[in-house]
């Protein structure tokens, strides 16, 4: 499954073309902002497809049966461009478990490039629902690399992806990678991605334009 979110127009159209301007970009609040408003809007859209049931609950004058999650997911995002995102969505899954993953890409000499992951902090998620955060889905390589990684500590049963812009090839190579069990929910999506992988039009590098210009190793 994958999901558009500007697809009808809502308030997150209005964060998106922000996120997207060179010129609101300048202002870095205002972006980290906007990623983890699209972070909270997909949690919400996320949790309509979770199972509920039903709980007796007290109130000051009576009971009420309330339907609640079943349980709460695991969130996982890829440092250090999916921090606001991933606090987004942790505002409104605010007892979720957590995992921090650093992947990135290692550029050599000729242009190309390679994923690279580093650090790993994960509880199980054997049989649990993990979403994944990172604001860009352009090849896709590192994120598929990401939930292939993630799969070695437990297999969830469900896996959503949640990025503010993806790629078309991006999103073809993750559901050619990962399986069906897996569906993303994407802020919008672009069809052309540059030789050195990054999307056009996009937004620019999402990491820079959140906590500074980073240096290259």
């Amino acid at each position: 499954m994958v999901v558009n979110l500007s697809e009808s127009h809502s308030l997150l159209s209005n964060w998106m073309s922000e996120l997207r301007s060179s010129s609101v970009q300048q202002d870095r609040a205002r972006f980290r902002r906007n990623l983890e408003r699209l972070g909270e809007v997909a949690a919400y859209e996320i949790s309509k497809l979770l199972p509920s049931k039903v709980v007796e609950i007290e109130t000051p004058l009576g009971t009420h049966n309330s339907k609640i999650l079943v349980e709460q997911p695991v969130l996982a995002t890829i440092l250090r461009a999916g921090i606001p995102m991933h606090n987004g969505m942790l505002n409104y899954f605010d007892n979720a478990d957590n995992a921090f993953i650093a992947a990135y890409r290692k550029h050599k000499k000729d242009g190309s490039f390679e994923i690279c992951l580093e650090y790993l902090s994960c509880p199980t998620l054997n049989d649990r629902i993990l979403i994944v955060s990172d604001p860009m889905l352009a090849t896709g390589a590192s994120l598929a690399k990401t939930v292939q990684y993630l799969n070695n500590v437990g297999m969830p049963k469900e896996i959503y992806i949640v990025c503010a812009i993806a790629s078309t090839v991006g999103i073809d190579y993750v559901e050619r990678e990962c399986g069906s069990k897996v569906n993303i929910f994407c802020g919008d999506i672009d069809d052309e991605i540059t030789a050195k992988g990054y999307i056009v039009p996009g937004l620019g590098d999402a990491g820079d334009l959140a906590y500074g210009k980073k240096v290259q190793f």
